[in-house]
């Protein structure tokens, strides 16, 4: 299974990647396999401010619906459209063009509290 090293994650299976002051967030590829098929996603609004746990996406599989969490504090600055019109993004390139929303987060240095690469992979053994 990919879990890529230069990425932090969530016990609730979102990803984070850090750019500056910017969050990008998606589900990881054990997330997507979980679910299987991908067929909706609901973005956030832009401009939406979130606290770390606030249910911020859905996205729904041909077996359930997941709330997708604000893995840190922030306002939500731009929402994937692509995953809108496509959800078989999440299905086929969680950590790319999959991707769901981008947050400016408060603090960046709460993105250093989330697990690395290795401690996901303990969490999801």
């Amino acid at each position: 299974m990919n879990i890529p090293a230069d990425l932090r994650y969530q016990t609730s299976h979102e990803w984070v990647r850090l750019e500056g002051d910017v969050i990008t967030v998606g589900i990881t590829d054990h997330a997507q396999e979980e679910l299987t098929d991908v067929v909706f996603v609901e973005l956030p609004a832009v401009g939406r401010t979130v606290d770390p746990g606030d249910p911020t996406a859905v996205v729904e599989s041909v077996k359930a619906a997941s709330d997708i969490y604000a893995p840190v504090g922030g306002e939500v600055i731009e929402a994937n459209p692509e995953v809108e019109a496509d959800p078989s993004l999440v299905n086929t390139d969680p950590y790319g063009k999959g991707w769901i929303f981008k947050l400016k987060v408060k603090n960046a240095a709460d993105v250093e509290g989330l697990m690395d690469a290795a401690a996901y992979q303990a969490h999801i053994s």
